[in-house]
C-alpha cells in the first residue's frame, strides 16, 4: 500500500497501518500513543504484558512485524489486526478506549462492505486518488487496470502460482516485454523508491500495461498453462504483444510512450493540464 493510504486518523491522530493478507494491521506504538498519550509506547507495552500475563503469553501470535510505508521509506513494526487491537485494548486502562473501539469496528464495517458490493470498494478508491490530484481520465484507467490485473493474478493463482516471488517474476516478465524494464528497473528510471509505479505512470503507460496483462490473461486461459514455468512463457508473449505494439505507436506519433516523469511533486492533474492541447 501507499503511504497515504497507510495512514488513518483518529481524533487528530495519525495511525500508519499495513495491509496484510486482505485486511488492515494497525501499528501498535501508534495505538498505545493514542489511547494513552505516553511518551514511550514502548515501555508502556513493556508494563502491559507484565500487567497481564495471558496477553504477554499470546503476543507473537496477535502481534506481527510488518513493514510500514513512511516517507523516509519502508519501516518494520509491531502490528496487529483489528481483532488483535481489541484484546490489547482490553489492557489499557483509559476513556479513549471506547471510542477507538467503536472506531476500528466501523474501519472493519466498511472492509465487509466492501466484500458484498465491491462498487464501494471502487468509489472510495477514486476518492482517494481524487484527493491526491489525479484526473477523472487517469483515475477511470487506473481503476481499470487494477480490475485487469486482479483478473490476472486470480488465474494464475488458478494455475499453481503460489509464492509472491513467482507473482513477481511472471510481473517482471510482463514489463521487460512490454516496456523493455522491469518495474524496479522503471521505478528507477522515474525516481521512485517505495511508491507505487502505477501511481506514477502516465495514461500510454498504464493502457500498455493494461494491454500486456489482459493479454497474459487471454494466453493464459488459451494454452491452458498450468505451473510456474507455463504461466510465465505466457506471461512473456502476453507482453510481446504490448511491446510491439507500443514500438509501433511510437514511430506512429514521433516520440516514446515510456517517461521519465513522476507525480511525487506535481500532481497528475496539474500536469495533465499544462501539456499542449
Amino acid at each position: 500500500m501507499e503511504e497515504k493510504n497507510a495512514l488513518v486518523v483518529f481524533q487528530g491522530k495519525k495511525i500508519r497501518r499495513a495491509w496484510n493478507n486482505n485486511e488492515w494491521w494497525f501499528a501498535v506504538e501508534d495505538v498505545i500513543f493514542v489511547l494513552t498519550d505516553s511518551k514511550d509506547p514502548k515501555q508502556y507495552i513493556q508494563k502491559m504484558k507484565q500487567r497481564d500475563e495471558e496477553l504477554a503469553k499470546g503476543w507473537v501470535q496477535i502481534v506481527h512485524t510488518l513493514a510500514i510505508p513512511t516517507a523516509g521509506g519502508s519501516q518494520n513494526m509491531n502490528c496487529a489486526n483489528t481483532e488483535g487491537i481489541f484484546r490489547i485494548i482490553q489492557s489499557i486502562t483509559s476513556s479513549k478506549a471506547e471510542p477507538f473501539k467503536r472506531w476500528l469496528a466501523q474501519v472493519g464495517y466498511e472492509r465487509v462492505q466492501e466484500i458484498e458490493n465491491p462498487e464501494l470498494a471502487q468509489k472510495r478508491m477514486k476518492e482517494i486518488y481524487k484527493a491526491k490530484g489525479y484526473s477523472e481520465d487517469w483515475i477511470e484507467k487506473r481503476v481499470r487496470g487494477i480490475a485487469i490485473r486482479d483478473e490476472l493474478t486470480d488465474e494464475w493463482k488458478k494455475r499453481g502460482v503460489e509464492t509472491d516471488k513467482e507473482y513477481a517474476i511472471l510481473t517482471a516478465e510482463i514489463s521487460k516485454a512490454t516496456f523493455g524494464m522491469t518495474p524496479s528497473e522503471y521505478q528507477k528510471r522515474k525516481g521512485l523508491k517505495k511508491e507505487n509505479l502505477r501511481d506514477h505512470m502516465n495514461d500510454l503507460e498504464l493502457i500498455f500495461s493494461m494491454l500486456g496483462e489482459r493479454v497474459t490473461t487471454e494466453i493464459t486461459k488459451n494454452k491452458d498453462a498450468i505451473g510456474f514455468g507455463k504461466n510465465k512463457a505466457a506471461a512473456r508473449e502476453g507482453g510481446e504483444v504490448a511491446g510491439n505494439a507500443r514500438k509501433d505507436a511510437e514511430k506512429r506519433i514521433g516520440k516514446s510512450i515510456i517517461s521519465d516523469e513522476n507525480y511525487l511533486e506535481q500532481p497528475e492533474k496539474e500536469k495533465r493540464a499544462r501539456l499542449p492541447k
